[in-house]
């Protein structure tokens, strides 16, 4: 039996390396431990599955070039090869291309829609209409089986039981669903122009919470269009506070949940009993100012009758007491401008010296620190030498080995580097 060839633990990683390399590779993953904004020339993250983890290094000019912003939880798949980093026996795939997957593809394709609907100016804050004060009739356009009917109801009988709820019941998941919820929208909008007493004052389109996909529907171009096409205000309020629909976008006033949309469009009773009740006072306070100004009017006519010279006294004496006044309030004015101003002087002639001792030790303080700060010192030809893979600081050769990746800061910025060769200083060069 020939004996195995014995190599080199590098010559083994190179070996290990080139052959990885070579395995051109299409994985798909969960995105993991991605930091956006990485100071270094890559990012360092992870890629999961059900059962494994494996590390990926991104390079930022492949990142920038995808035109896709990661993010944790994301499913991707990536292009490329694994590579071996033979200094630390590391192993990480090296993407080249990256696509969003899954669940990404169908966000991308709301995405482009909304984008399109929104250079149409379907969501411009111009084209929607305001929410009356005080609706009669409140249009309900949702599933009857779902819990958002119920949570709707309840809120506008606690809130506004005096309003009339008209019901345009709608399945609002499954296959082709969004033509129901469109004709449902439709609908409710052109009874307003049948009869004046079925006219709704505003529209409600709404339903409960469920994943990216049940809310698909409320997304289509279709739905969306025919709210912008409504005269009737409409408020949506589609799944719950994440959730964001092309509806929501379109909508006159968007609510994050159904019970946030119907509390939306009505009053709250207690609130109106309150404004109410501040009516009444108000009333009745202008009843009594009435009552009291009547009074006021028979003694005054009584008082004239019987006193007509001391009432003529009485309103010269007046006079000359509002004569004497308009003449010393100016007197009396210009003097205490005058205080006043010379108030002002002292004051601007005393601050200098009261913060001037203050300026002085802040000054010194200032001094201090600029000698003390490392940027300084770096100013000076200094520099400060950082392990590229954990960031910390390098002030010891035993703290790199050949091969590993670091970063030389100096006064005006970063120089990464690789290390070649490590020399130990001898005692006496210490």
């Amino acid at each position: 039996m020939t004996e195995p060839v014995v190599v080199s633990v590098t010559a083994a990683l190179t070996i290990a390396k080139d052959k990885l390399r070579a395995a051109s590779l299409r994985v798909a993953g969960e995105v993991t431990g991605f930091k956006p904004h990485s100071t270094y020339s890559a990012f360092y993250f992870q890629l999961k599955d059900d059962a494994s983890v494996m590390d990926v290094t991104l390079w930022k000019n492949v990142y920038t070039s995808q035109g896709i912003e990661l993010r944790d939880g994301m499913l991707v798949e990536m292009d490329g090869a694994f590579d071996v980093y033979t200094a630390k026996g590391r192993m990480s795939f090296m993407p080249r291309a990256i696509k969003v997957a899954g669940e990404g593809d169908l966000r991308a394709q709301v995405a482009a829609r909304a984008r399109k609907l929104e250079a149409e100016g379907l969501m411009s804050d111009e084209r929607k209409k305001p929410l009356p004060e005080f609706p009669e009739r409140i249009a309900l356009v949702t599933s009857p089986n779902g819990a958002a009917v119920h949570d709707v109801l309840r809120t506008l009988a606690r809130r506004y039981p005096v309003a009339e709820v008209l019901f345009y019941g709608t399945a609002v998941e499954g296959a082709d669903v969004e033509h129901q919820i469109a004709a449902a929208i439709e609908a409710a909008d052109a009874q307003s122009t049948q009869s004046a007493q079925d006219t709704a004052d505003v529209i409600l389109v709404v339903r409960g919470g469920g994943s990216f996909e049940d809310l698909l529907p409320f997304s289509s171009e279709e739905v969306a269009r025919a709210i912008a096409a409504a005269r009737t205000p409409i408020v949506a309020g589609i799944g719950h506070e994440p959730d964001h629909s092309i509806a929501d976008m379109v909508a006159d006033v968007r609510a994050s949940t159904p019970t946030a949309a119907a509390e939306a469009v009505v009053p709250d009773r207690e609130e109106l009993r309150g404004v109410l009740r501040g009516f009444a006072m108000r009333i009745d306070l202008d009843v009594l100012l009435e009552q009291y100004t009547l009074r006021l009017d028979t003694l005054q006519q009584q008082l004239e009758r019987a006193l007509p010279g001391r009432l003529a006294h009485d309103s010269l004496t007046l006079d000359a007491l509002a004569e004497r006044m308009r003449r010393a309030l100016p007197t009396r004015l210009a003097r205490d401008e005058a205080l006043l101003e010379a108030t002002r002087a002292r004051i601007q002639a005393i601050g200098p010296r009261l913060i001037q001792p203050a300026l002085s030790r802040f000054s010194r303080a200032v001094a201090q620190l600029d000698a003390l700060s490392p940027l300084e010192v770096l100013s000076r030809g200094y520099a400060a030498v950082f392990d590229a893979a954990t960031n910390g600081v390098v002030d010891s050769v035993e703290k790199v080995t050949v091969g590993d990746d670091i970063t030389v800061k100096v006064a005006d910025g970063a120089i990464t580097a690789n290390v070649t060769d490590i020399q130990a200083a001898t005692r006496k060069e210490r």
